[in-house]
């Protein structure tokens, strides 16, 4: 085989020697028509393009390329940061981003996003109903969705991105209605007492009102209602998810799918005042990445567990409860998941355009879903009756048997509805009370917990999020004065 380095020097004495003259008296040499390229093959420029593809073939297959079966991974966490956040729904995204808008200059924090689920099929977040309400009975979760009701109002102000379209969270304000029977009846009037005193506009309206106001309803059973005026209904959960995600992102936050696995921690024994305590403290979060065998360690100052329904498993992970019974080492994080279903029915002769979210004094809800006779809702289960969390199947059962009769009663149309669909999702059920946990830990001293909202969390993200933020900012003495959105009621 000859190369063409060799082809080329074989030739070139030939090609450089002097082409003879024409004889005296012959014809001169006619001169040759050039009519534009050659259209002889070019065999250099053909080896040149078959050794570029040979080597890119065997580029593909050494190891350590794309095609390997380990391969190159992508979208590793930096090594290092600031602060970790483990869980990508929106509670994790709702803390970065308010780190980056109230840090005190840009680029202060280096904060990273682990989040397990890239598809987002099994997120709470996205598996919910998307209700906002201000009807509680703790002062706290009041002030915490009237809070976010407003940055819900004015979301474009905060989460818009510079060149994309406008956020529509697509929001029904059709408000909440709950009814409570006789023996009920005092506890919903002293709520709605707390609720209106802290700057909630809630309705109360007897059984006559009831009638007048929706007269598909059966009010059986019915001695006072409550209904949300104002900041209430439903939204969709995925714009509100997005929305703080891709605002984070634009603003610094590093995205990196993988999943926690271990944390690597220091100890220290102090002597207190209630005996020897075990304080520790994370200096590593270790990230096993998708589809690899790489497991990337990420050095912390703070994490922040925002895991939802395996918050718990994460907390005790990082060392939070697995210390001896009836000490405080051993008090454990009492969140865990619980499955829940939602049911989607069509109703033709359903309550129609003027339909709230309606809670039963049963505990059964329902709400209208779109605008073409659909309707969607469900039952937590009795103690005792929760069902397996290995997976997300529905049981079609707990419909036909729990909660049909109870909406046929209360909706006598509702006797002749169709299923059309159904889902499962997970709350982070808090098994002490039902509420959210704030804060830092007292003994693993830099992880922050966002997590145990059973139920309400998505709607209170937007203040869940800021408070646990101005926490990790005021602690590191980076806290603006005056930063961030002001609270609709000034507090």
């Amino acid at each position: 085989m000859i190369r063409a380095g060799r082809l080329c020097r074989a030739l070139g004495p030939l090609l450089a020697r002097p082409r003879p003259e024409p004889a005296a008296g012959s014809a001169p040499r006619p001169r040759r028509l050039h009519t534009g390229q050659p259209l002889r093959r070019d065999i250099f420029s053909d080896l040149d393009k078959g050794l570029v593809k040979f080597q890119k073939k065997l580029k593909e297959n050494l190891p350590g390329s794309e095609l390997d079966l380990v391969g190159i991974t992508k979208g590793l966490p930096p090594e290092e940061a600031d602060v970790v956040i483990v869980g990508g729904g929106v509670m994790g995204w709702s803390v970065a981003y308010w780190l980056k808008a109230l840090e005190p200059r840009r680029d202060t924090l280096k904060v990273v996003v682990i989040e397990r689920d890239p598809t987002y099929s099994r997120a709470s977040t996205v598996l919910s109903v998307g209700g906002i309400r201000q009807q509680f009975c703790l002062p706290e979760n009041i002030k915490m969705s009237l809070y976010s009701a407003y940055f819900l109002r004015t979301i474009n102000e905060h989460l818009g991105v510079v060149n994309q379209p406008p956020i529509d969270i697509q929001f029904n304000p059709s408000g909440y209605l709950f009814l409570a029977s006789e023996d009920k009846a005092a506890m919903l009037e002293e709520n709605v007492h707390i609720q209106r005193n802290h700057g909630a506009q809630v309705a109360l309206l007897s059984p006559a009102q009831l009638k007048k106001q929706y007269p598909w309803m059966n009010t059986d059973g019915v001695a006072v209602a409550s209904y949300g005026l104002e900041n209430e209904g439903w939204f969709d959960p995925w714009s509100l998810l997005d929305a703080f995600r891709r605002k984070a992102m634009s603003m610094g936050v590093y995205l990196s799918y993988g999943e926690v696995i271990s944390f690597s921690t220091s100890f220290r024994e102090i002597m207190t005042d209630i005996g020897e305590l075990t304080f520790s403290r994370i200096n590593y979060a270790h990230v096993q990445m998708p589809n690899s065998l790489e497991c990337q360690p990420v050095k912390c100052a703070l994490v922040v567990n925002a895991a939802g329904p395996w918050s718990g498993k994460l907390a005790k992970m990082a060392g939070v409860g697995v210390g001896p019974q009836d000490t405080p080492e051993g008090i454990e994080l009492p969140v865990e998941p619980r499955k829940r279903y939602v049911y989607v029915w069509h109703s033709p002769s359903g309550p129609g355009l003027d339909c709230p979210m309606l809670i039963d004094t049963t505990g059964a809800y329902f709400r209208r879903e779109g605008l073409g006779g659909n309707y969607l809702g469900g039952l937590s289960p009795a103690e005792g009756e929760e069902p397996d969390i290995q997976d997300l199947e529905v049981d079609h059962d707990f419909f036909q048997e729990k909660i049909w009769p109870k909406l046929a009663h209360r909706v006598p149309v509702f006797e002749s509805l169709k299923v059309k669909s159904c889902w499962a999702g997970y709350y982070d059920y808090n098994t002490f009370d039902q509420n959210a946990v704030l804060g830092s830990h007292p003994l693993v001293e830099n992880m922050l917990f966002i997590t145990g909202f059973s139920g309400h969390g998505l709607q209170q993200s937007p203040a869940a999020g800021r408070a646990v933020a101005e926490l990790i900012l005021e602690a590191g003495g980076l806290a603006k004065e005056g930063g961030g959105c002001p609270s609709p009621a000034g507090d």
